[in-house]
């Protein structure tokens, strides 16, 4: 007998992919520096994300060590969107958005260094997928790309690297501090890396200011609909779903933004660059599915959804 998907949590899956897929469109159209963006990104989501949870009554106190524990996974995602929005900026929202997917392969070769797990044939094959597809998408032109392109494509790389980074320390610091929700660590999280994100801000000389009304409504709707809505959507939907429809609708993401940066930006794509795109989403789905147990693959996914 085949099982039911429940049609609430799916939606509630595909509204919190839909979400979460504006986020790289929203940095583009606020219009201040990239660091300056994710200042106000992680400053206005921590806020209301803790306002939220005060509300509900479900803030619990926070003590100095547990501001401690979070340090590490904050400074990796700060170092994270440091390099993401200017991947955003450089090669556009969609590109930039599918480069930090790569973290899935990242973490399987974390766990093999960390945990001495054995590399599947699903990473294999979906590593091989993945950038056969990353080739046919940016190789063919890479010697005649601009400066600034490149540099973007390898922005998106270390994004990669980073965003692994903070979800290896997230979950260490989460099973620390299990009395904590996960919701509150996210927001003790977002504010920790805000703080962070100031202090890179101010090094770099750039200034806080937002502009114009555009960029303010960008900036409040990058909190709120990519910090806050797309996380409580996706972590509440995603224990009452198969693993294998998880991941499916988690590629939302990159999908969206890839159209999105077509039809709001323009961006030229060709045939041979779609099939690419196809090509690297197959790939990542398959190197996400790593032969986990169910209960692992959801702890993998739930710091994930904020970026």
């Amino acid at each position: 007998m085949k099982s039911v998907i429940p049609r609430g949590p799916l939606l509630m899956m595909i509204a919190g992919g839909a979400f979460i897929s504006t986020t790289s469109v929203l940095v583009k159209l606020a219009h201040v520096p990239p660091t300056v963006s994710a200042f106000w990104r992680m400053l206005l989501g921590g806020m209301m994300l803790s306002i939220a949870l005060v509300a509900l009554k479900q803030w619990r106190a926070v003590r100095a060590s547990d501001a401690l524990w979070m340090l590490p996974p904050a400074l990796a995602f700060a170092t994270d969107l440091f390099f993401w929005h200017r991947s955003i900026l450089d090669v556009g929202p969609g590109l930039a958005t599918l480069l930090g997917n790569l973290q899935v392969f990242m973490m399987a070769l974390a766990g093999v260094l960390l945990h001495r797990e054995k590399l599947s044939w699903q990473f294999l094959v979906g590593l091989a997928l993945a950038f056969g597809g990353l080739w046919l998408l940016i190789g063919q032109d890479w010697s005649k790309a601009s400066h600034n392109y490149q540099l973007g494509v390898l922005f998106g790389v270390l994004t990669a690297f980073c965003y692994a980074a903070y979800m290896l320390s997230f979950r260490h610091a989460q099973r620390e501090r299990s009395t904590l929700a996960s919701s509150q660590l996210l927001a003790i999280t977002s504010l920790l890396c805000a703080g962070v994100l100031a202090l890179m801000t101010l090094a770099g000389g750039e200034a806080f200011a937002i502009p114009d009304a555009q960029s303010l409504l960008a900036l409040v709707a990058l909190g709120l609909v990519g910090q806050c809505l797309g996380w409580v959507f996706i972590s509440r939907a995603m224990p009452q779903l198969p693993i294998s429809v998880v991941g499916l609708l988690l590629l939302l993401q990159p999908i969206l933004s890839f159209l999105m940066d077509v039809v709001l930006f323009h961006r030229v794509t060709r045939p041979i660059e779609w099939a690419g795109l196809l090509l690297s989403l197959c790939g990542i789905f398959v190197g996400s599915m790593r032969g986990r147990s169910p209960a692992d693959r959801h702890d993998d996914l739930a710091p994930e959804l904020v970026e």
